[in-house]
């Protein structure tokens, strides 16, 4: 008798889609009703391509929804150009009006002017005037400033009172109006200072904040100077203050907000750049 070739064993139902894990899970799965078996057919695939490393539709959606959205640069708000972070740094932080006085250079009496305005923070320093001619003293400028230097001294004080000869322009800034704002003489290139003090705005540079710019306390001292006020041009180098062309002061005045805490800037422009 011949031998004969045993039989292969009998295999399993489900042993035809045996192999991997994930196979065996589906068959299983498809076992169920024809409802149930659409829905476990998805979730097996899902758990499929998980497993292989590759992203299902929800988990592509979920990196959809939660994806950032477009790059937004974060804007700085403007600062005063030309002026070094020491300078800025001294400008109070509820200021919102400042008078930036540059001078040509550290000995010379010719500079300019521009008001900056702060109304909105988030948005910054904004120039309200054009760029207009000024004049400083005779010397030029200083860190330290003495009585009779012929000096402007650097740096950044409020300004908080005005006053004149006339009448002000129409103005919220304290202003009063006397006789005694009367100068005569000649300044020192022959020209006449009739008139300069017709329009003033006080510099709180060694006085007290908010008196009449007339008002003759020093607090550091009588020879530290004083008398610095803002006042109208006489084309010529002043003393120590500095001076605007007639129309600019009346331009000023009318700007000027006390509740907006103005200051006047000050200096030769390498000074300002610290």
């Amino acid at each position: 008798m011949s031998a004969t070739r045993p039989s292969a064993a009998r295999r399993p139902p489900y042993a035809v889609c045996a192999g991997t894990c994930a196979g065996t899970i589906l068959l299983l799965t498809a076992c169920g009703n024809t409802s149930e078996t659409a829905a476990g057919t998805h979730e097996v695939r899902a758990a499929a391509t998980a497993s292989a490393g590759v992203a299902g539709p929800q988990a592509t959606w979920d990196r959809v929804r939660t994806a950032p959205g477009p790059y937004a640069p974060r804007v700085r708000p403007l600062e005063i150009p030309a002026l070094g972070p020491r300078t800025r740094g001294e400008i109070p932080a509820d200021a919102r009006q400042a008078l930036v006085i540059t001078g040509d250079s550290y000995g010379s009496s010719l500079s300019t002017a521009v008001l900056y305005t702060r109304d909105d923070p988030t948005v910054g320093w904004r120039a309200a005037t054009d760029r207009w001619p000024a004049h400083n003293a005779l010397n030029g400028w200083t860190d330290e400033h003495w009585e009779g230097d012929l000096r402007t001294p650097v740096g950044v004080y409020g300004l908080t009172a005005a006053g004149g000869r006339f009448e002000p322009p129409e103005t919220a800034f304290p202003y009063e109006q006397r006789p005694e704002f009367a100068v005569s003489g000649e300044g020192f290139d022959g020209e006449t200072l009739e008139g300069s003090f017709d329009y003033v705005v006080a510099v709180d540079y060694n006085r007290v904040s908010g008196a009449s710019p007339l008002d003759p306390e020093r607090p550091l001292g009588q020879e530290r100077g004083g008398g610095i006020w803002i006042h109208v041009d006489h084309d010529g180098p002043t003393q120590g203050c500095i001076s605007l062309p007639k129309d600019r002061m009346r331009e000023l005045l009318r700007i000027l907000d006390p509740e907006k805490k103005p200051v006047v800037v000050m200096g030769d422009v390498e000074a300002l750049e610290r």
